[in-house]
């Protein structure tokens, strides 16, 4: 519902993407924003109240990039829809384009639609570096006097400009509210209309664009003085410096041969870097969990309450929180490589490549997103437009490794390789991240052949990309969105996670409390180990683990690891804290991953000498989980996102059977290889 009194004026920032939007929405809040869905979709906007050393009253909601009010897709309609008639907060008192002042040409066309919407428009230009380095500078004044829109030159980077930017907002708010017309949008669809307006932002870009050798030096040193780059004389050669690094840095990034090189060793470095940069603070997680699950234990004694928190809810949440900083050390990574512009090079990069299996550069977004999650990534598959290419990116989706394996994959790793070899184990990560972009592509292909079999849908497409300008990134921002990505995987996987360790916890616990285990000749750890064992084999997940482990014999597992691999369908990196509660109950070593895969070392199959996990078993177990669909949140939003539950169920049954034949055979094969 809207509010209908809401004592707060609206004031929406819109914008293309990469014009300094979300740089902008962060100084005037103070970063103090909450992110939130538009109601009846999963479409997400940012909204705050200006920060108070403005001294201006204002709410900000900050959408989605657009570059028309013409949509292209379902998510671009849903943006487009809220500026004119918020579902939340109604129409905007105010409208704040962010336009790339090197972009002009490009980005005016916005300006002109939302301002013969009737909107109450203000123009933030941005980027005004980017355009001095090509030697010239945006005269603001004329470009209000030109469109008879308010106009300021901004960077929201170091503050500049922002005051008068606020005192804009303040004169604009004095005057009555404008009430938009929708209607007024249709006569933008007119092909001669544009014709004329995109003649007429010419005319308006050559006269509001000096270059900067005719500026007075003395004004130009009072308008910017912290512009290092700019000299008084600037030289035919040095205006066009910049963008020969540009194409020069473009004709290596974009080459079809060694742009994809790189592109793969960027990736390598990517998840290279996540093993070894992280370990210090995983020590610190690790040593601190321990060392709290030690406290209770010596403080409390043994009960089933006291063993409720060490074990179930302090070795169950510690086991997934020790990888949260690997997690952070991704999104950051992700963060920087976005800021500098390289990541919208490469959906352009891989456009080629992915044309030929039936999909183009936009559904590089979704996939890139799907290692952080795959919820998220099949929201965003929305802004492709194409049918086809929008149900094949979201059937491939659940193939690209998650952050959720993150977790299951450095246990495994770890596991394999040898602590003072940790570069082995990135480069391991490394390649099964590659291996799954390269097996969501097959899929894809594979898919496309199969186009009107299973998709159903139409086949033309196009891809066109506004390719940012390259510049630095800036730190606090990126850190602040890597906090955010960070802290929004805690709150989706921390409740299911502490929830899961607790029912798996009762179920190893419970009934058989108190095993009859004589104490005779028994040290007392050997006494409380035999204890522990005794209960499990008593326990309600030994019942459950029996039943499925007929399935598990065949991998030459045995039932603790079938209920492990249950339990990750609430999420997957339960399966970290399923092995800490199953196989490590009673440890009390100061480290607490290092005590997991001990245990999982000492682990033999029930009633035989056999070692449960070997080299070859841990690979199976590698490979089952880059393939096998086991999260439910995944096969509800495929559920929603193609509007039927025929592609969910085809997804869990395919990915879930290959998952299991592909461990069955690496197994069998590596073993009948030698190895063990």
């Amino acid at each position: 519902m809207k509010e209908e009194m809401n004592p707060q004026p609206v004031i929406a920032l819109v914008g293309p993407p990469n014009a300094g939007k979300t740089t902008l929405f962060n100084y005037l809040s103070g970063k103090n924003l909450k992110t939130v869905n538009y109601p009846g979709s999963t479409i997400e906007y940012h909204v705050s109240e200006i920060n108070a050393r403005f001294k201006c009253n204002g709410l900000l909601l900050d959408s989605p990039g657009i570059v028309s009010l013409i949509p292209n897709s379902p998510d671009e309609e849903v943006t487009v829809n809220s500026i004119f008639n918020h579902p939340k907060y109604g129409e905007p008192d105010i409208v704040i384009v962010t336009l790339d002042s090197s972009q002009l040409s490009r980005h005016l066309l916005l300006l002109k639609e939302l301002h013969s919407a009737d909107f109450k428009v203000i123009a933030a230009l941005t980027m005004g570096d980017v355009l001095a380095e090509k030697g010239l500078m945006i005269d603001d004044k004329a470009l209000t006097e030109l469109s008879g829109i308010d106009s300021v030159n901004i960077d929201a980077r170091i503050g500049k400009g922002v005051d008068n930017l606020i005192s804009v907002i303040r004169k604009k708010l004095k005057s009555p509210k404008q009430i938009p017309d929708k209607k007024n949008v249709e006569i933008w669809r007119d092909i001669e209309h544009l014709i004329e307006a995109y003649g007429n932002i010419e005319e308006i870009e050559n006269k509001v664009l000096i270059p900067i050798q005719e500026i007075n030096r003395e004004k130009l040193e009072k308008a910017d003085a912290k512009l290092k780059v700019i000299q008084p004389q600037i030289t035919d050669e040095a205006k066009i410096l910049p963008t020969q690094k540009t194409l020069k840095i473009d004709k290596l990034l974009l080459h079809p041969i060694w742009g994809l090189i790189i592109f793969f060793l960027v990736m390598a470095l990517t998840f290279t870097s996540i093993f070894w940069a992280a370990v210090p603070l995983m020590d610190l997680v690790d040593l601190g969990f321990a060392a709290l699950n030690n406290l209770v234990i010596n403080i409390w004694g043994h009960s089933w309450v006291t063993d409720l928190i060490a074990d179930g809810i302090i070795n169950g949440t510690g086991a997934v929180a020790i990888f949260v900083p690997q997690i952070m050390i991704l999104f950051l990574i992700l963060g920087f490589l976005e800021d500098t512009g390289y990541l919208a090079r490469s959906a352009m990069l891989i456009d080629k490549p992915l044309s030929r299996i039936g999909l183009n550069g936009r559904s590089f977004v979704p996939m890139l997103s799907g290692f952080a999650c795959a919820v998220p990534a099949m929201m965003a598959a929305r802004t492709i437009a194409n049918r086809r290419e929008r149900m094949i990116t979201i059937f491939i989706i659940p193939l690209i490794s998650c952050s959720a394996r993150l977790p299951v994959y450095v246990l495994l790793l770890s596991f394999l390789t040898p602590k003072d070899k940790l570069w082995i184990a990135g480069l391991g990560l490394a390649a099964i991240y590659i291996f799954s972009i390269v097996i969501s592509l097959t899929v894809a292909s594979i898919l496309n052949k199969l186009n009107k079999k299973i998709i159903r849908a139409e086949d033309n497409s196009s891809f066109i990309i506004e390719l940012p300008s390259y510049k630095m990134p800036k730190f606090s921002v990126v850190m602040h969105n890597t906090y955010l990505s960070t802290k929004e995987y805690i709150n989706k996987a921390g409740p299911i996670i502490l929830t899961f360790s607790i029912i798996l916890w009762f179920l190893t616990y419970f009934p058989n409390i108190h095993p009859d285990v004589p104490k005779d000749e028994l040290s007392k750890k050997e006494y409380s180990q035999l204890v522990v064992s005794e209960r499990l084999e008593g326990s309600y997940a030994a019942d459950l683990g029996k039943i499925i482990e007929p399935l598990m014999k065949p991998l030459e597992l045995d039932w603790r690891v079938g209920v492990s691999l249950i339990t990750t369908f609430a999420a997957r990196e339960v399966f970290v804290s399923s092995m800490a509660l199953i196989f490590k109950v009673t440890e009390k070593e100061k480290r607490l991953q290092h005590s997991i895969i001990t245990a999982m070392r000492k682990a033999k199959i029930n009633g035989t000498n056999e070692k449960l996990f070997t080299p070859s078993k841990i690979i199976g177990l590698i490979v089952f989980f880059i393939f096998a669909l086991q999260c439910i949140s995944t096969i509800a939003v495929s559920r929603k996102e193609t509007g039927s539950w025929r592609i969910p169920l085809l997804q869990l049954t395919t990915y879930s059977s290959v998952a299991y034949i592909l461990a069955f055979l690496i197994i069998h094969g590596l073993q009948f290889l030698g190895v063990p």
